[in-house]
């Protein structure tokens, strides 16, 4: 009988698993969280913690009973109706429009000036970055020793030239006084104009000019119709950035008046810390720096649409790009105003005239004359960047009897050491030194891990957040030190580390994290991921990809965050000035602010030590020059 023949069967696959967790966090979730875990808990415990505990302490009073009430919003009412609180809104605005109109206009006469020069291009460009680099500490006190009515320089300049008849006293005439801090606040911050504007015209299309100039066109229709539309979003996104800075600065208005004459120059920076520091009334103090947040989230709200645009996915423009890209056409226009006629009177009267019309000896003739009209430009500002180190140089090897008695007031007669002796020996300079070696040191190697951790992950690897993140990152990355410091201080205390050198190392990396982050992601993004696939193709996981491949690749941005994050430690004041009052913990910056006894400025000693200070950071900075350089065009200003 014929063996019966086995039933048919199917068989089926059985449908893989699926991770649940991966379809939630996204594919790369697991090594994502580990690279951005550092990031978090800074900008959690130290950014986003004191940030919401501000908010009620802003609505809090403390009782002569020393009990903690809250009120809800009558700080904020009472404030609106304090005439005190509207003088210091209106000085703030005036500082801030007059600082960031006038580095606009010379940084964008520096840049014209810079960009069509050939010789000793990077080296003129670097001594005008000087002053950008610099402690504030060093800015402020440099000036006033400058503005002394008795001893400083200024006045002396002015009377041999005629245009005064007597001494000034700068900063403690009503009158003169917002004027001589905008100056200073102008001279500071000219170098970032500088540079951003810079590296916006080198950008722009050389066959545009070309084409341009074929048509006929003369300078002012190239300017006007190629470089103006070339600049607007870099002319815009500098504005509003050093709009933010300006707005909320506090060391050298406080180093330079301490607010007056009269209240004159009392920014809303400086009372926020009079109120909450000095008078330790928090929550008035808090709602006085709070008070004033909603121009700032507009500005915000800006710049982080805009730095965020090389790596969005959105095409459509927002309403963001159309404020930014007006602003940018404003503000070019005032700069281009302003600026450009005094660039025509050093460029040589043919720049007015169309290209094709000088030729021969008229068009060399035009062309030696502007060599000439450069040069003198270039030498007008180099003497307004570098008056004032000429100044701390020679005032550091005067004697007492010399600064005292006026004697050769632009040349020490004699040479001598007498004030770094004093400083060394009457002051605890070297402690001063190295507490900020230990916690610029500190505080960038922590910097510099994570934000190599964290732009890594949010550049290459997918996971859910990751824009938001890079987005919480920028608007962090603006929020200014004047909101924070008040409910740090009250974090720092409860910890128990006030006074002590790791309330500067836990607090320093809540600002320059976010920053070296960012500019690392664009690092990041620009090398091909070819490379990477390639070696877990070989067998290399991604923790692996990343220590082998990426971050030799990147060594040049390690070197720019690393330059970033090491003069911004060395030269905070802010900070350190509020969380530390021991002689001996104290950073340089603050130690040197301390040696002044009321009216009485020891400069000579005071520039010894501003020299000294200096030192560290401009070796640094002629070493890395062109990683800053580079840093900060592609961090601050990009498209």
């Amino acid at each position: 009988m014929a063996e019966q023949a086995a039933p048919l069967t199917t068989s089926y696959t059985a449908r893989p698993k699926r991770d649940i967790m991966r379809t939630i966090f996204g594919r790369d979730w697991k090594i994502a969280f580990l690279f951005i875990a550092p990031i978090v808990i800074v900008m959690t415990v130290l950014i986003a913690w004191p940030f919401l505990k501000a908010i009620y302490t802003s609505m809090t009073i403390r009782t002569l009973a020393r009990e903690t009430r809250f009120v809800w919003f009558d700080n904020y009412a009472r404030l609106y109706a304090d005439p005190f609180y509207w003088d210091a809104v209106r000085a703030t605005v005036i500082f801030t429009s007059g600082s960031v109109f006038f580095k606009l206009i010379f940084g964008m006469i520096a840049a014209l000036l810079l960009h069509g020069q050939k010789r000793f291009r990077n080296l003129l460009t670097g001594l005008v970055l000087l002053p950008w680099i610099i402690p504030s500490v060093v800015q402020a006190l440099a000036w006033r020793s400058i503005y002394d009515p008795l001893f400083g320089g200024l006045n002396p300049l002015l009377m041999n030239a005629g245009l005064i008849s007597r001494p000034v006293a700068w900063l403690s005439d009503p009158a003169l006084a917002m004027a001589s801090v905008i100056a200073v606040n102008v001279w500071a911050g000219i170098p970032f104009f500088t540079v951003n504007i810079l590296a916006g015209l080198s950008s722009i299309d050389k066959e545009l000019y070309e084409a341009a100039e074929i048509d006929g066109a003369n300078v002012w229709e190239k300017f006007l119709n190629i470089t103006l539309p070339g600049l607007r979003y870099v002319i815009a996104v500098a504005t509003l950035l050093s709009t933010v800075w300006t707005f909320n600065g506090f060391e050298t208005i406080f180093l330079l008046t301490g607010g007056g004459p009269g209240n004159i120059t009392k920014v809303y920076s400086i009372m926020a810390y009079e109120k909450a520091i000095s008078s330790l009334q928090f929550g008035p103090g808090t709602a006085v720096a709070f008070s004033l947040l909603p121009v700032l989230v507009f500005f915000i709200l800006l710049l982080s649409r805009f730095m965020r645009r090389d790596i969005s996915r959105e095409d459509q423009a927002t309403w963001q790009d159309a404020v930014i890209s007006g602003i940018g056409w404003v503000f070019g226009m005032i700069g281009v105003i302003v600026s450009f006629p005094i660039f025509l009177i050093l460029q040589g009267i043919n720049a007015v005239i169309p290209a094709g019309a000088l030729g021969g000896p008229s068009r060399r003739r035009g062309a030696l004359f502007g060599g000439i009209g450069r040069s003198i430009g270039l030498t007008i500002l180099l003497i307004f960047i570098l008056f004032p180190f000429y100044w701390i140089l020679i005032t550091s090897f005067k004697g007492n009897f010399q600064i005292g008695a006026r004697q050769g007031i632009f040349w020490p007669d004699p040479w001598t050491t007498e004030q770094f002796s004093r400083l060394f020996f009457e002051q605890p300079f070297f402690l001063w030194f190295q507490n900020s070696t230990i916690v610029s040191v500190s505080t960038t190697i922590l910097a510099v891990v994570f934000s190599s951790l964290g732009g890594y992950a949010l550049a290459r690897l997918r996971f859910r957040g990751a824009e938001t993140m890079t987005t919480a990152l920028l608007i962090t990355y603006l929020l200014p030190g004047a909101l924070m410091f008040i409910p740090l201080y009250g974090i720092l205390a409860e910890l128990g580390v006030i006074n002590t050198r790791w309330a500067l190392i836990l607090t320093y990396p809540t600002g320059m994290v976010p920053f070296a982050t960012w500019l690392l992601m664009g690092y990041y993004r620009s090398i091909p991921e070819e490379l990477e696939e390639a070696a877990m193709v070989d067998g290399a996981n991604r923790l692996q990809s990343f220590l082998r491949i990426m971050l030799p690749l990147v060594t040049p941005a390690l070197l720019a965050v690393t330059l970033f994050s090491f003069t911004a430690a060395w030269k905070e004041f802010l900070f350190a000035f509020v969380f530390i009052n021991s002689n001996r913990l104290m950073t340089l910056p603050v130690g040197l602010a301390q040696t002044i006894f009321g009216d009485i400025y020891p400069w000579g000693m005071l520039m010894a030590a501003s020299l000294l200070i200096s030192i560290p950071v401009v070796i640094f900075y002629m070493y890395g020059q062109r990683f800053m350089v580079a840093g900060l065009t592609a961090g601050s200003v990009k498209g």
